[in-house]
């Protein structure tokens, strides 16, 4: 390779400019190491390698973030300006290519190889030249920004090469495109590119004056309508009109400019006051046609509120509203995290579940507030006509919009918290399925597009929070289940509603009631025997009841008895609410034979299930009573089938089923009861009461029963064991398969409890059942 080729010198990188060969432009120089290049430069015989950085905005870029391939230059004139930058007039001379650098400390120094342009001077390269000139001629007559002067130079250009660059520096090109100009260094390629992008701007030129034209007609139309509504005031001027119908339909369209409307919303609000202007007043059609108006710009558009993404704000403000529910904060909290590092989260949809009174509905008010974002509610139990979600169309009487929209017109933002109450109550009938149309509602990927019947227009939903809220989830149907977050709030332990008494319920019924905080004292003692005697319920809704009932008696007996004081003991407490109303701790007082304690999970919580055997001679008759369903009759058959197959084992007379008749019935008649999980319950009652081994009265128990005797897991253990903890027990036989639920029992209760996984009933006997014996029947 010819040594000769190289080339030592310096490099200067140039932010968002591209120099071509033969182009003459002043540049700026403030970079201390550009500063050094220029000096190097002038020092040696003034030529200069300009290449451009890959980002412009990079103040000290890296060999990586400078194109390879740019132009040497040489610099014709050099002036220090006061604010200490360098303003030098260069000259392309030719491309090259760096093929290392020197240094790169104090200044950039490089060694270039010089390109020279591949020419062919081909009968295709003359024919590209001519068509090339051809297009910059239309390009120049359309932009209006290159000069006749440069247009005639242009055209005087036979050399190709010489061509290209000439052009390409004189149109404004992406310097993507400059850059590939510049690193093309087949001359016939180079023209092939250039024509093409220049074709490209001069369609950009063609639709921009296409543009230019649509608005200097739209401006002409514009200022007609001026004119003419001029006119038409002036005339009702004269008639003695002032205002009458033309104020108003003034005064809408000064509300659609001022509002910030879609562009397809703001056609269609054009359109419709188009057609009310038309219709006579007297006409039905012209209310109809006001209440759509009405409606749409009533609605939120683009009016949005900033959410408060303060972690710490948030959670304070939840701990202040709500005592417990971990994971219904943690997921708040994850949700505002997300949206700190994304800034484009779509709105989560949660679904509340629990017993009536946990705080459900006050928990996503305190979800709006920690947030800041405006809050809305509607309730949906025996919502059963389709059109309470979707609206109806305009042409029925008194049309409305559905819930939804009617909701986000309350809310006044597109990205309210948007509470959907008692979600599992909802019905259908020949109008429709509610549930159906809710579908469209809850699916994030759908929202955004949401159909109402009466507005005829998509709205977006997509920024819309959605809670729902619900105290069954066996009766919401699966696909609309499939679209919602669950978060179960099973009910409270006894210190949560103490404090929850303390903290919450006490201060608001002293204030409702019109008592100052030391008018009225509730005892620690008092208020835990209010919540064990007085109560029970999963919720807080039945003792805020309680104590409200209290403060009205001590307002009377501040006001007619003249007392400055009340204070609430445990004596007191009869005398101011009546005898309790409920056993604190319902466990048998003795070990029952035939007796077993289960537990059960209800749509108020959790709650313990008696379950007693008793045995009379006869033919070996199974009667079931208690208001059982068909799962639970099963279990009892079951039970009964193993407990035959294993006399031996159990001790039990092998033809027990032929002279006694088994009665298995489960207490509290009048409520139905349902569910798999007090098979082992109903088996242990039936051993216990036809081999005279007593049940042991602290143990509570729970689990599905097969044919062989092996126990299954369940559901609701965390609403169960609160039960059981409420009603005194100490002792609770769950499913192996259950032990991964321990952890969301609170330890408060779970420190309380012991828990004794099993896999078979075998297990659940020796456990549950006492040594001593008694006479069978």
């Amino acid at each position: 390779m010819d040594e000769k080729k190289f080339i030592h010198i310096p490099l200067l990188p140039l932010r968002g400019l591209i120099v071509f060969p033969g182009m003459v432009i002043h540049l700026d120089v403030g970079r201390k190491k550009s500063i050094q290049s220029l000096e190097k430069a002038m020092m040696n015989d003034k030529h200069i390698f300009l290449a451009a950085q890959k980002e412009s905005a990079i103040d000290d870029p890296t060999t990586e973030q400078i194109f390879n391939i740019g132009t040497v230059a040489k610099i014709n004139q050099m002036l220090k300006l006061p604010n200490g930058t360098m303003r030098v007039l260069v000259e392309g001379v030719h491309r090259a290519e760096i093929l290392r650098y020197i240094n790169e400390e104090e200044q950039f120094f490089v060694e270039v190889e010089p390109l020279e342009d591949k020419e062919e001077n081909s009968n295709k390269e003359i024919a590209l030249m001519r068509a090339l000139i051809e297009q910059f001629e239309y390009y120049s007559q359309m932009s209006k920004k290159i000069s006749k002067e440069t247009l005639a130079s242009v055209t005087d250009i036979e050399v190709p090469g010489r061509l290209t660059d000439m052009i390409a520096s004189n149109i404004p090109l992406k310097q993507s495109d400059k850059q590939a100009l510049l690193e093309t260094i087949n001359v016939e390629e180079r023209l092939q590119l250039l024509l093409s992008i220049i074709s490209n701007e001069k369609e950009v030129l063609e639709l921009e004056r296409k543009i230019g034209k649509r608005v200097k007609k739209s401006m002409e139309e514009t200022q007609k309508e001026y004119y003419l509504r001029e006119q038409m005031k002036a005339i009702q001027k004269e008639l003695g009109d002032k205002d009458g119908r033309n104020g108003e339909i003034a005064e809408i369209r000064k509300m659609i400019e001022e509002k910030q409307l879609p562009d397809n919303i703001h056609k269609l609000v054009e359109k419709e006051l188009a057609r009310y202007e038309r219709v006579p007043q007297t006409s039905a059609e012209s209310s109809v046609i006001r209440n759509y108006i009405d409606w749409v710009l009533s609605l939120p558009w683009t009016e949005e509120t900033e959410d408060n993404l303060d972690l710490h704000h948030a959670e304070k403000i939840l701990n202040e509203d709500h005592y417990g529910l971990e994971k219904v904060k943690e997921r708040v909290l994850e949700y505002l995290a997300v949206q700190q590092l994304t800034n484009s989260l779509k709105g989560p949809i949660l679904c509340l579940v629990g017993p009536p009174g946990v705080g459900k509905t006050s928990l996503a008010r305190s979800i709006a507030r920690a947030i800041d974002r405006k809050f809305v509610r509607i309730s949906l139990g025996g919502v059963r006509d389709e059109a309470e979600i979707r609206g109806h169309r305009r042409t029925y009487v008194g049309a409305l919009p559905g819930r939804i929209i009617q909701g986000m017109k309350k809310a006044s933002t597109i990205n309210p918290v948007f509470l959907l109450d008692e979600i599992d109550k909802m019905s259908n009938d020949f109008r429709g399925d509610p549930s159906s149309a809710m579908l469209e509602v809850l699916d994030p990927e759908q929202n955004n597009t949401f159909s109402d019947h009466y507005l005829e227009e998509t709205y977006d939903l997509s920024k819309v929070m959605f809670v729902a809220t619900a105290n069954n989830l066996a009766t919401i149907p699966q696909p609309l289940l499939d679209r919602m977050e669950i978060i179960s709030i099973p009910g409270y332990t006894e210190v949560e509603k103490t404090h929850i008494a303390k903290q919450h319920l006490i201060t608001k019924q002293l204030k409702e009631n019109g008592l100052k905080k030391g008018q009225l004292q509730i005892r620690d003692e008092g208020l835990i025997k209010l919540i064990r005697r007085y109560t029970r319920e999963a919720g807080v809704r039945g003792l805020e009841r309680q104590i409200a009932s209290i403060c009205r008696k001590a307002a009377r007996m501040i006001v007619g008895e003249k007392k400055n004081k009340v204070i609430v003991t445990e004596k007191q407490l009869e005398t101011l609410l009546g005898k309790p109303r409920f056993r604190y701790g319902l466990m048998e007082e003795e070990d029952q034979v035939g007796t077993a304690t289960g537990l059960a999970y209800t749509a108020s919580g959790g709650d313990i299930l008696s379950i007693e055997v008793s045995l009379a001679v006869g033919k070996g008759k199974l009667t079931l009573t208690g208001k059982l369903g068909d799962v639970m009759k099963e279990s009892a058959q079951a039970a009964f089938s193993y407990i035959r197959s294993r006399v031996n084992e159990l001790r039990i007379e092998e033809d027990f089923h032929e002279k006694y008749d088994v009665h298995i019935h489960v207490p509290e008649g009048a409520t139905p009861k349902d569910g798999p999980s007090a098979g082992i319950t109903m088996a242990t009652a039936l051993v216990s009461a036809l081999t005279g081994r007593p049940v042991k009265r602290e143990v509570g128990m729970t689990g599905e029963i097969t044919l062989r005797g092996r126990v299954l897991p369940i559901g609701g253990l965390k609403e169960k064991s609160l039960s059981a903890h409420r009603s005194g027990i100490t002792t609770i036989i769950i499913p192996k398969d259950n032990e991964k639920d321990l952890d969301d029992i609170p330890e408060s209760v779970r420190n309380e409890l012991r828990f004794i996984p099993v896999t078979h009933l075998d297990e659940v006997l020796q456990h549950a059942l006492s040594e001593e014996y008694y006479e069978s029947n």
